[in-house]
């Protein structure tokens, strides 16, 4: 196994554990459940993700936890939670994908409620941003307890940054944490919008799939902003002490 470069870990936990503070601040998280997590850049069979039983809002980087794939804990004094082991090795393994973020976020999760599953990504120009990025996992089968169940959720997301999961929840992932995050972000507002819009029993007025794709080319070509995002939320949420 490669050796990790010991300089390499803080920086990692300190995003891990903002974005999770974020989540909260935001209002993504539920309860105690839910999980990110980031590959560690040498080896994606390890990799660091939220402890089991602290509220998102609490976490800083000396709490954030370093596993390998099966659930051994490398690094760190707290526990992980079972069905974060078996979503996220599989989703780090198969996709190759840094970042991993698990939500029950209310209104993506509303939407995978309905027979589309997902967002129309030709509705708004937030829901352009996913266009062609989106997969759908149809297959709910209980609690993730066990590799089939995070193997056929990770199948569904390749080729795609963010996959809804049928009755369940949603995953992004990423190449950094900002970038995840952000994405997170504007995935739970594009929802929102959509659940509104939707309320009024008005049908939704869409935009041609070339715009779309347009859009989505643009913003995917710029992401300073996503930086100054986090960076943002870096000054707002302290890590505690």
């Amino acid at each position: 196994m490669p050796e990790t470069d010991p300089k390499m870990l803080p920086p990692l936990c300190a995003d891990l554990a903002l974005a999770l503070r974020a989540a909260a601040f935001h209002g993504l998280s539920e309860g105690v459940c839910n999980h990110f997590s980031v590959a560690l850049p040498d080896d994606s069979r390890r990799f660091l993700i939220n402890p089991r039983g602290l509220h998102w809002s609490e976490i800083g980087p000396q709490d954030i936890v370093l596993v390998d794939e099966h659930g051994a804990v490398l690094q760190g004094r707290h526990r992980v939670e079972p069905t974060a082991m078996y979503i996220h090795a599989a989703v780090h393994r198969i996709t190759g994908r840094a970042v991993v973020l698990h939500t029950h976020m209310p209104y993506a999760t509303a939407l995978t409620l309905t027979v589309d599953r997902a967002p129309d990504t030709c509705a708004s120009q937030s829901a352009m941003r996913f266009y062609g990025r989106i997969g759908i996992d149809d297959g709910y089968n209980g609690l993730a307890l066990d590799r089939t169940e995070g193997e056929r959720i990770a199948r569904a997301m390749q080729g795609k940054d963010v996959a809804f999961l049928g009755n369940h929840g949603v995953i992004v992932a990423g190449d950094t944490v900002a970038h995840a995050y952000d994405d997170l972000y504007y995935l739970e507002r594009v929802c929102m919008h959509q659940v509104l819009a939707m309320s009024t029993g008005r049908p939704l007025a869409r935009v041609d799939e070339a715009l779309s794709a347009h859009v989505a080319l643009q913003i995917q070509g710029e992401r300073e902003q996503s930086d100054l995002f986090f960076e943002a939320l870096r000054r707002m949420l302290p890590a505690p002490r």
